[in-house]
């Protein structure tokens, strides 16, 4: 049987969020002292031309919902930046990986492959803009177009990806969005994929969506998004990814916001800094 999932592109759906998160290290890499450097997400934004405007430089960046957008992005982008280049890969996968260009910005290893796994529309959008900037990647760039709640483990291997070989993985804002049991058989392909010395590095979001969303911070936050959070996010019971990951065999390491904070001098804002708050980091090494 067929199954009939909704597809988005980038100014729908998680498409959208994509273009939100891609404002938020605009905001930052426009900065006086950006944390991350991205050419493209400014780029990204002016050319989707959203329903809602979203800014990409500070001046035009008004009230807290910004600013904690714009210092959330900068910390969990470098740290997974850092991650990723202290890795040294030889092969990438990003899961959901919307509009991002580390391919582009960071200085992998030459014979590097980096795989992007995500819905065929934004990847298409991505790859017209990138284009149009004349943008060459550093090494070797692979879209991945597919739905994660399908069979993207056979679209990963058909485009190359060779299990055998050490992998690091990449799952940045994704597990909000994915029930409980696709959570679960998400970390069951990874560690299936995953040959002795691969690395995970993933977001993961403590916060309890059904109090969250009555909160008037992040509701006013999804409006300037532009975005229903509420019917995105997935409220559904699931297991520990951290736990499940050293039954595995995995030796894991957490790191928080605070944490975070404090390694690049970076404070989020008071005024609805607890959402970003509630996220911590988890690296898992095989």
């Amino acid at each position: 049987m067929t199954v009939e999932y909704q597809q988005w592109d980038i100014v729908s759906s998680v498409g959208l969020t994509a273009l939100a998160v891609a404002a938020g290290r605009a905001l930052e890499a426009n900065s006086a002292a950006p944390l991350v450097k991205d050419p493209f997400a400014e780029r990204f934004v002016h050319a989707a031309n959203p329903p809602e405007p979203l800014p990409t430089r500070p001046e035009d960046a008004e009230g807290p919902v910004w600013e904690q957008m714009a210092t959330h992005m900068a910390l969990r982008t470098r740290f997974l930046d850092d991650f990723l280049l202290e890795a040294k890969p030889s092969q990438v996968v990003i899961l959901a990986a919307g509009l991002d260009v580390r391919a582009y910005r960071l200085a992998l290893p030459a014979n590097c492959r980096v795989f992007e796994v995500d819905q065929p529309k934004v990847l298409e959008f991505k790859q017209q803009v990138l284009d149009a900037e004349g943008a060459e990647p550093a090494g070797a760039r692979t879209a991945v177009p597919t739905d994660l709640r399908d069979d993207w483990v056979t679209a990963l291997r058909e485009s190359g990806f060779d299990p055998n070989e050490p992998s690091v993985w990449l799952a940045e804002g994704l597990l909000p969005y994915l029930p409980g049991r696709a959570e679960e058989e998400l970390f069951d392909r990874i560690h299936a994929l995953s040959a002795p010395g691969s690395a995970l590095a993933v977001q993961i979001h403590d916060g309890n969506f059904t109090e969250m969303f009555e909160d008037s911070f992040v509701v006013d936050t999804a409006q300037a998004l532009g975005v229903d959070l509420q019917g995105l996010f997935s409220a559904e019971p699931r297991r520990d990814p951290g736990e499940w990951l050293r039954w595995a065999g995995w030796a894991t390491a957490e790191t928080g916001a605070a944490e975070l904070e404090q390694r690049y001098e970076r404070r989020l804002p008071e005024d609805g800094g607890t959402l970003a708050r509630a996220n911590r980091f988890l690296v898992a090494r095989r």
